[in-house]
Protein backbone atom coordinates (compact mmCIF):
# COMPACT_ATOMS: atom_id res chain seq x y z
CA UNK A 1 0.00 0.00 0.00
CA UNK A 2 1.43 3.41 -0.92
CA UNK A 3 1.75 6.54 1.08
CA UNK A 4 -1.22 8.72 0.20
CA UNK A 5 1.07 11.69 -0.48
CA UNK A 6 4.00 10.17 -2.41
CA UNK A 7 6.80 12.29 -3.82
CA UNK A 8 5.20 12.06 -7.26
CA UNK A 9 1.42 11.51 -6.87
CA UNK A 10 -0.30 9.91 -9.85
CA UNK A 11 -1.86 12.27 -12.34
CA UNK A 12 -5.61 12.39 -12.72
CA UNK A 13 -5.36 11.02 -16.27
CA UNK A 14 -3.20 8.12 -15.08
CA UNK A 15 -5.74 7.27 -12.38
CA UNK A 16 -8.62 7.46 -14.86
CA UNK A 17 -6.90 5.21 -17.39
CA UNK A 18 -5.78 2.71 -14.76
CA UNK A 19 -9.26 2.56 -13.26
CA UNK A 20 -10.92 1.91 -16.63
CA UNK A 21 -8.42 -0.79 -17.60
CA UNK A 22 -8.54 -2.54 -14.24
CA UNK A 23 -12.30 -2.68 -14.04
CA UNK A 24 -12.55 -3.90 -17.63
CA UNK A 25 -10.08 -6.72 -16.95
CA UNK A 26 -12.11 -7.93 -13.96
CA UNK A 27 -15.24 -7.95 -16.10
CA UNK A 28 -13.45 -10.03 -18.75
CA UNK A 29 -12.32 -12.54 -16.12
CA UNK A 30 -15.90 -12.94 -14.89
CA UNK A 31 -17.49 -13.08 -18.34
CA UNK A 32 -17.16 -16.89 -18.89
CA UNK A 33 -18.77 -17.68 -15.53
CA UNK A 34 -22.34 -18.82 -14.95
CA UNK A 35 -24.16 -17.41 -11.89
CA UNK A 36 -23.71 -20.82 -10.23
CA UNK A 37 -19.93 -20.59 -10.75
CA UNK A 38 -19.85 -17.21 -9.06
CA UNK A 39 -21.31 -18.63 -5.83
CA UNK A 40 -18.65 -21.28 -5.20
CA UNK A 41 -16.55 -21.11 -2.03
CA UNK A 42 -14.51 -24.28 -1.53
CA UNK A 43 -12.66 -23.31 1.67
CA UNK A 44 -12.30 -20.47 4.12
CA UNK A 45 -9.13 -19.17 2.42
CA UNK A 46 -11.01 -18.69 -0.86
CA UNK A 47 -13.95 -16.47 -1.79
CA UNK A 48 -16.70 -16.65 -4.42
CA UNK A 49 -16.14 -14.77 -7.65
CA UNK A 50 -19.27 -12.72 -6.92
CA UNK A 51 -17.76 -11.61 -3.62
CA UNK A 52 -14.52 -10.54 -5.33
CA UNK A 53 -16.54 -8.42 -7.78
CA UNK A 54 -18.45 -6.79 -4.94
CA UNK A 55 -15.60 -6.39 -2.45
CA UNK A 56 -13.33 -4.56 -4.90
CA UNK A 57 -16.25 -2.25 -5.66
CA UNK A 58 -16.91 -1.66 -1.96
CA UNK A 59 -13.24 -0.67 -1.55
CA UNK A 60 -13.64 2.25 -3.98
CA UNK A 61 -16.94 3.21 -2.40
CA UNK A 62 -15.75 3.04 1.20
CA UNK A 63 -12.37 4.74 0.89
CA UNK A 64 -12.95 7.21 -1.94
CA UNK A 65 -16.60 7.93 -2.73
CA UNK A 66 -18.02 8.14 0.78
CA UNK A 67 -15.38 10.58 2.12
CA UNK A 68 -14.70 12.54 -1.09
CA UNK A 69 -17.79 12.53 -3.35
CA UNK A 70 -20.31 15.03 -2.01
CA UNK A 71 -23.83 13.64 -2.06
CA UNK A 72 -22.81 10.10 -2.95
CA UNK A 73 -25.26 7.41 -1.85
CA UNK A 74 -24.72 3.68 -1.92
CA UNK A 75 -27.36 1.60 -3.72
CA UNK A 76 -27.62 -0.50 -0.55
CA UNK A 77 -26.06 0.40 2.79
CA UNK A 78 -26.02 -3.29 3.74
CA UNK A 79 -23.31 -3.94 1.16
CA UNK A 80 -20.77 -2.45 3.59
CA UNK A 81 -21.44 -5.33 6.00
CA UNK A 82 -21.52 -8.02 3.29
CA UNK A 83 -18.44 -6.98 1.33
CA UNK A 84 -15.96 -5.62 3.88
CA UNK A 85 -13.14 -8.14 4.24
CA UNK A 86 -10.99 -7.49 7.31
CA UNK A 87 -10.99 -3.70 7.83
CA UNK A 88 -11.98 -3.51 11.48
CA UNK A 89 -12.03 0.29 11.52
CA UNK A 90 -14.45 0.30 8.55
CA UNK A 91 -17.12 -1.47 10.57
CA UNK A 92 -18.57 -4.96 11.15
CA UNK A 93 -18.43 -7.58 8.41
CA UNK A 94 -19.87 -10.92 7.38
CA UNK A 95 -17.95 -14.04 8.40
CA UNK A 96 -15.30 -14.94 5.84
CA UNK A 97 -16.07 -18.66 5.86
CA UNK A 98 -19.74 -17.99 4.97
CA UNK A 99 -19.34 -15.76 1.92
CA UNK A 100 -20.54 -18.60 -0.30
CA UNK A 101 -23.89 -18.64 1.52
CA UNK A 102 -24.78 -15.09 0.46
CA UNK A 103 -26.99 -15.90 -2.54
CA UNK A 104 -28.66 -12.49 -2.33
CA UNK A 105 -27.87 -9.97 -3.71
CA UNK A 106 -27.66 -11.90 -6.94
CA UNK A 107 -25.01 -11.59 -9.63
CA UNK A 108 -26.93 -8.96 -11.58
CA UNK A 109 -27.34 -6.81 -8.48
CA UNK A 110 -23.57 -6.99 -7.92
CA UNK A 111 -22.92 -6.03 -11.54
CA UNK A 112 -25.32 -3.11 -11.14
CA UNK A 113 -23.42 -2.11 -7.98
CA UNK A 114 -20.18 -2.11 -9.96
CA UNK A 115 -21.74 0.06 -12.66
CA UNK A 116 -23.08 2.49 -10.04
CA UNK A 117 -19.65 2.90 -8.42
CA UNK A 118 -17.86 3.06 -11.78
CA UNK A 119 -20.03 5.98 -12.86
CA UNK A 120 -19.67 7.84 -9.55
CA UNK A 121 -15.90 7.37 -9.36
CA UNK A 122 -15.46 8.29 -13.01
CA UNK A 123 -17.29 11.55 -12.37
CA UNK A 124 -15.21 12.24 -9.25
CA UNK A 125 -11.92 11.61 -11.05
CA UNK A 126 -13.03 13.85 -13.91
CA UNK A 127 -13.67 16.85 -11.68
CA UNK A 128 -11.49 16.45 -8.57
CA UNK A 129 -8.03 17.99 -8.26
CA UNK A 130 -7.46 16.39 -4.87
CA UNK A 131 -4.22 14.35 -5.15
CA UNK A 132 -5.46 11.99 -2.44
CA UNK A 133 -8.35 10.94 -4.68
CA UNK A 134 -5.99 9.97 -7.51
CA UNK A 135 -3.64 8.18 -5.09
CA UNK A 136 -6.50 6.26 -3.48
CA UNK A 137 -7.88 5.34 -6.90
CA UNK A 138 -4.46 3.97 -7.84
CA UNK A 139 -4.37 1.98 -4.61
CA UNK A 140 -7.88 0.65 -5.28
CA UNK A 141 -6.83 -0.52 -8.73
CA UNK A 142 -3.82 -2.39 -7.42
CA UNK A 143 -6.04 -3.87 -4.73
CA UNK A 144 -8.42 -5.04 -7.45
CA UNK A 145 -5.52 -6.54 -9.42
CA UNK A 146 -4.72 -8.68 -6.40
CA UNK A 147 -8.32 -9.85 -6.37
CA UNK A 148 -8.17 -10.63 -10.09
CA UNK A 149 -5.50 -13.18 -9.26
CA UNK A 150 -7.48 -14.50 -6.32
CA UNK A 151 -10.62 -14.74 -8.44
CA UNK A 152 -9.06 -17.22 -10.88
CA UNK A 153 -7.06 -19.20 -8.30
CA UNK A 154 -10.05 -19.46 -5.97
CA UNK A 155 -12.13 -20.59 -8.93
CA UNK A 156 -9.58 -23.28 -9.84
CA UNK A 157 -9.74 -24.65 -6.30
CA UNK A 158 -13.55 -24.68 -6.37
CA UNK A 159 -13.74 -26.30 -9.82
CA UNK A 160 -11.31 -29.01 -8.67
CA UNK A 161 -14.10 -30.46 -6.51
CA UNK A 162 -16.33 -30.93 -9.54
CA UNK A 163 -16.00 -34.55 -10.82
CA UNK A 164 -16.32 -33.21 -14.38
CA UNK A 165 -13.15 -31.09 -13.90
CA UNK A 166 -14.53 -28.23 -16.01
CA UNK A 167 -12.26 -25.89 -17.96
CA UNK A 168 -12.52 -22.17 -17.18
CA UNK A 169 -10.84 -21.41 -20.52
CA UNK A 170 -10.69 -23.59 -23.63
CA UNK A 171 -8.09 -26.38 -23.33
CA UNK A 172 -4.78 -25.94 -25.12
CA UNK A 173 -2.32 -28.75 -25.95
CA UNK A 174 0.82 -29.14 -23.88
CA UNK A 175 3.74 -28.53 -26.23
CA UNK A 176 6.78 -30.74 -26.57
CA UNK A 177 9.71 -29.20 -24.67
CA UNK A 178 13.33 -29.97 -23.92
CA UNK A 179 14.98 -30.21 -20.55
CA UNK A 180 16.80 -27.02 -19.63
CA UNK A 181 19.99 -27.51 -17.59
CA UNK A 182 20.01 -26.07 -14.09
CA UNK A 183 22.63 -23.33 -13.91
CA UNK A 184 23.47 -20.99 -11.08
CA UNK A 185 24.61 -17.35 -11.18
CA UNK A 186 27.03 -16.11 -8.53
CA UNK A 187 26.47 -12.90 -6.62
CA UNK A 188 29.16 -11.37 -4.43
CA UNK A 189 26.77 -9.96 -1.85
CA UNK A 190 28.08 -7.29 0.49
CA UNK A 191 26.19 -4.35 1.94
CA UNK A 192 23.21 -3.75 -0.36
CA UNK A 193 20.09 -1.61 -0.33
CA UNK A 194 16.68 -3.22 -0.80
CA UNK A 195 13.11 -2.02 -0.65
CA UNK A 196 11.16 0.59 -2.57
CA UNK A 197 12.98 3.84 -3.30
CA UNK A 198 9.89 6.04 -3.42
CA UNK A 199 8.19 7.54 -6.44
CA UNK A 200 5.68 5.44 -8.28
CA UNK A 201 3.26 3.02 -6.69
CA UNK A 202 4.20 0.58 -3.94
CA UNK A 203 2.56 -1.01 -0.93
CA UNK A 204 3.58 0.17 2.52
CA UNK A 205 5.31 -3.15 3.33
CA UNK A 206 7.82 -2.63 0.49
CA UNK A 207 9.60 0.10 2.44
CA UNK A 208 11.40 1.83 3.91
CA UNK A 209 14.46 1.22 1.76
CA UNK A 210 17.21 -0.10 3.99
CA UNK A 211 20.56 -1.86 4.01
CA UNK A 212 21.19 -5.56 4.51
CA UNK A 213 24.36 -7.62 4.44
CA UNK A 214 24.50 -10.56 2.04
CA UNK A 215 27.23 -13.15 2.05
CA UNK A 216 28.26 -14.40 -1.41
CA UNK A 217 25.63 -16.73 -2.84
CA UNK A 218 24.47 -18.48 -5.98
CA UNK A 219 20.93 -18.50 -7.28
CA UNK A 220 19.39 -20.69 -9.97
CA UNK A 221 18.67 -19.11 -13.33
CA UNK A 222 15.27 -20.80 -13.55
CA UNK A 223 12.66 -22.21 -11.15
CA UNK A 224 12.50 -25.89 -10.19
CA UNK A 225 10.63 -27.85 -12.87
CA UNK A 226 8.03 -30.60 -12.76
CA UNK A 227 10.66 -33.01 -14.09
CA UNK A 228 12.87 -32.31 -11.08
CA UNK A 229 9.92 -32.52 -8.71
CA UNK A 230 8.99 -35.97 -10.04
CA UNK A 231 12.59 -37.06 -9.37
CA UNK A 232 12.16 -35.86 -5.78
CA UNK A 233 8.93 -37.85 -5.50
CA UNK A 234 10.47 -40.98 -7.02
CA UNK A 235 13.40 -40.71 -4.61
CA UNK A 236 10.93 -40.89 -1.72
CA UNK A 237 11.07 -37.20 -0.83
CA UNK A 238 7.53 -37.15 0.52
CA UNK A 239 8.30 -40.08 2.80
CA UNK A 240 11.72 -39.07 4.12
CA UNK A 241 11.08 -37.35 7.42
CA UNK A 242 14.68 -36.11 7.79
CA UNK A 243 14.13 -33.74 4.86
CA UNK A 244 11.20 -31.97 6.46
CA UNK A 245 10.74 -29.35 9.11
CA UNK A 246 8.92 -30.88 12.06
CA UNK A 247 5.79 -28.77 11.57
CA UNK A 248 5.86 -29.40 7.82
CA UNK A 249 6.04 -33.15 8.34
CA UNK A 250 3.03 -32.99 10.66
CA UNK A 251 1.04 -31.12 8.02
CA UNK A 252 2.18 -33.56 5.31
CA UNK A 253 1.00 -36.51 7.37
CA UNK A 254 -2.28 -34.89 8.33
CA UNK A 255 -3.08 -33.81 4.76
CA UNK A 256 -1.59 -36.98 3.21
CA UNK A 257 0.50 -35.03 0.73
CA UNK A 258 2.37 -37.19 -1.77
CA UNK A 259 2.40 -34.81 -4.77
CA UNK A 260 1.68 -31.14 -5.56
CA UNK A 261 -1.92 -29.97 -5.29
CA UNK A 262 -4.12 -31.00 -8.26
CA UNK A 263 -1.76 -33.83 -9.35
CA UNK A 264 -2.70 -37.48 -9.90
CA UNK A 265 -1.15 -40.42 -11.72
CA UNK A 266 -2.98 -42.17 -14.53
CA UNK A 267 -1.55 -45.10 -16.55
CA UNK A 268 1.94 -44.22 -15.37
CA UNK A 269 1.64 -40.56 -16.42
CA UNK A 270 1.33 -37.61 -14.06
CA UNK A 271 -1.63 -35.33 -14.74
CA UNK A 272 -2.63 -31.99 -13.25
CA UNK A 273 -5.83 -29.97 -13.15
CA UNK A 274 -5.55 -26.43 -14.52
CA UNK A 275 -7.80 -23.53 -15.45
CA UNK A 276 -7.74 -25.05 -18.94
CA UNK A 277 -8.93 -28.40 -17.63
CA UNK A 278 -6.99 -31.64 -16.99
CA UNK A 279 -3.61 -31.84 -18.72
CA UNK A 280 -0.54 -34.09 -18.61
CA UNK A 281 2.13 -32.51 -16.42
CA UNK A 282 4.48 -30.46 -18.59
CA UNK A 283 7.82 -31.82 -17.43
CA UNK A 284 9.81 -28.68 -18.17
CA UNK A 285 7.38 -26.11 -16.80
CA UNK A 286 7.95 -24.75 -13.28
CA UNK A 287 6.42 -26.90 -10.57
CA UNK A 288 3.33 -25.23 -9.13
CA UNK A 289 0.97 -25.50 -6.16
CA UNK A 290 3.54 -26.54 -3.56
CA UNK A 291 3.68 -25.25 0.00
CA UNK A 292 6.61 -23.62 1.76
CA UNK A 293 7.09 -26.88 3.64
CA UNK A 294 7.36 -28.88 0.41
CA UNK A 295 9.64 -26.29 -1.18
CA UNK A 296 11.95 -26.29 1.83
CA UNK A 297 12.12 -30.10 1.87
CA UNK A 298 12.89 -30.21 -1.86
CA UNK A 299 15.65 -27.63 -1.50
CA UNK A 300 17.30 -29.68 1.24
CA UNK A 301 17.00 -32.86 -0.86
CA UNK A 302 18.55 -31.04 -3.85
CA UNK A 303 21.53 -29.86 -1.82
CA UNK A 304 20.47 -26.22 -1.83
CA UNK A 305 18.20 -23.88 0.04
CA UNK A 306 15.54 -21.27 -0.57
CA UNK A 307 16.90 -17.77 -1.22
CA UNK A 308 16.17 -14.93 1.13
CA UNK A 309 13.95 -12.24 -0.29
CA UNK A 310 16.89 -9.80 -0.31
CA UNK A 311 18.97 -12.29 -2.31
CA UNK A 312 16.11 -12.70 -4.77
CA UNK A 313 15.59 -8.96 -5.12
CA UNK A 314 19.26 -8.16 -5.67
CA UNK A 315 19.66 -10.99 -8.19
CA UNK A 316 16.75 -9.99 -10.42
CA UNK A 317 15.92 -6.33 -9.87
CA UNK A 318 17.69 -5.27 -13.04
CA UNK A 319 15.95 -7.87 -15.23
CA UNK A 320 13.14 -6.52 -17.45
CA UNK A 321 9.74 -7.34 -15.99
CA UNK A 322 8.37 -9.51 -18.77
CA UNK A 323 7.00 -13.02 -18.65
CA UNK A 324 3.97 -15.24 -18.40
CA UNK A 325 1.48 -13.04 -16.55
CA UNK A 326 -2.33 -12.90 -16.42
CA UNK A 327 -2.58 -10.86 -19.61
CA UNK A 328 -0.84 -13.58 -21.65
CA UNK A 329 -3.85 -15.81 -20.99
CA UNK A 330 -1.96 -19.10 -20.55
CA UNK A 331 -3.22 -19.36 -16.94
CA UNK A 332 -0.66 -22.05 -16.17
CA UNK A 333 3.15 -22.07 -15.87
CA UNK A 334 5.06 -22.51 -19.13
CA UNK A 335 8.62 -23.72 -19.81
CA UNK A 336 11.52 -21.43 -20.46
CA UNK A 337 10.58 -18.40 -18.41
CA UNK A 338 12.78 -16.05 -16.41
CA UNK A 339 12.35 -14.69 -12.88
CA UNK A 340 9.07 -12.91 -13.66
CA UNK A 341 5.72 -14.64 -14.05
CA UNK A 342 4.80 -18.34 -14.20
CA UNK A 343 4.96 -19.06 -10.45
CA UNK A 344 5.38 -17.14 -7.22
CA UNK A 345 8.65 -18.30 -5.67
CA UNK A 346 8.90 -19.09 -1.99
CA UNK A 347 11.75 -17.42 -0.14
CA UNK A 348 13.23 -18.25 3.26
CA UNK A 349 12.18 -14.84 4.61
CA UNK A 350 9.37 -14.31 7.07
CA UNK A 351 6.90 -11.58 6.20
CA UNK A 352 7.97 -9.05 8.80
CA UNK A 353 8.31 -5.26 8.84
CA UNK A 354 11.37 -3.60 7.38
CA UNK A 355 13.33 -1.37 9.80
CA UNK A 356 11.40 1.82 10.35
CA UNK A 357 8.11 0.52 8.96
CA UNK A 358 5.00 2.39 10.10
CA UNK A 359 1.52 1.61 8.75
CA UNK A 360 -0.60 4.59 7.64
CA UNK A 361 -3.27 5.89 9.96
CA UNK A 362 -6.86 4.71 9.73
CA UNK A 363 -8.59 1.64 8.33
CA UNK A 364 -6.51 1.68 5.17
CA UNK A 365 -3.44 1.07 7.32
CA UNK A 366 -4.78 -2.42 8.01
CA UNK A 367 -3.85 -3.48 4.46
CA UNK A 368 -0.57 -5.24 5.31
CA UNK A 369 0.83 -4.48 8.73
CA UNK A 370 -1.42 -6.69 10.82
CA UNK A 371 -0.54 -9.74 8.70
CA UNK A 372 3.16 -9.61 9.51
CA UNK A 373 3.31 -12.83 11.52
CA UNK A 374 3.72 -16.54 10.71
CA UNK A 375 3.84 -16.02 6.93
CA UNK A 376 6.58 -16.26 4.31
CA UNK A 377 7.45 -13.95 1.43
CA UNK A 378 7.16 -14.99 -2.21
CA UNK A 379 8.65 -13.08 -5.14
CA UNK A 380 8.31 -12.78 -8.90
CA UNK A 381 4.60 -13.00 -9.77
CA UNK A 382 2.75 -15.82 -11.51
CA UNK A 383 0.73 -16.71 -14.58
CA UNK A 384 -2.32 -15.34 -12.72
CA UNK A 385 -0.70 -12.04 -11.66
CA UNK A 386 -1.46 -8.83 -13.60
CA UNK A 387 1.83 -7.54 -15.01
CA UNK A 388 1.12 -4.03 -13.71
CA UNK A 389 1.42 -5.40 -10.17
CA UNK A 390 5.05 -6.32 -10.61
CA UNK A 391 8.14 -4.43 -9.50
CA UNK A 392 11.39 -5.71 -7.98
CA UNK A 393 10.32 -4.84 -4.43
CA UNK A 394 6.86 -6.50 -4.48
CA UNK A 395 6.35 -8.77 -1.44
CA UNK A 396 3.65 -11.40 -1.67
CA UNK A 397 3.02 -13.49 1.46
CA UNK A 398 1.19 -16.65 2.47
CA UNK A 399 1.11 -19.15 5.31
CA UNK A 400 3.60 -22.02 4.91
CA UNK A 401 0.94 -24.73 4.54
CA UNK A 402 -0.99 -23.03 1.73
CA UNK A 403 -0.84 -24.42 -1.82
CA UNK A 404 -3.80 -23.15 -3.84
CA UNK A 405 -1.96 -20.16 -5.25
CA UNK A 406 0.50 -20.49 -8.16
CA UNK A 407 3.43 -21.26 -5.86
CA UNK A 408 6.81 -22.70 -6.85
CA UNK A 409 10.45 -22.25 -5.93
CA UNK A 410 13.96 -21.41 -7.07
CA UNK A 411 17.11 -22.84 -5.49
CA UNK A 412 19.97 -20.92 -3.92
CA UNK A 413 23.31 -22.06 -2.56
CA UNK A 414 25.97 -20.68 -0.24
CA UNK A 415 29.40 -19.90 -1.67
Amino acid sequence: MPQLKPAAPPSRSHAQDLFARTRAMTARLAQPLAPEDMMLQSMEDASPAKWHLAHTTWFFEEFILKPHARGYRSPDDRFAFLFNSYYVQAGPRHARARRGLVSRPGVQAVLDYRAHVDEALGTLLEHSDNPDVAALAELGCHHEMQHQELLVTDLLHAFSYNPLLPAYRDPEPVGVTEERPLRFARHEGGLVEVGHEGGGFSYDCEGPRHRVWLDPYEIAERPVTNREWIAFMEAGGYGEQTLWLMEGWAVRERERWDAPLYWWQQDGVWWTYTLRGPQPVNLDAPVCHVSYYEAEAFARWAGGRLPSEAEWEVAFRDRPIAGNFLEQGALRPLPGGGPWGDVWEWTASSFSPYPGFRPPEGAIGEYNGKFMVNQYVLRGGSCATPAAQMRPTYRNFFYPHQRWQMMGLRLARDV
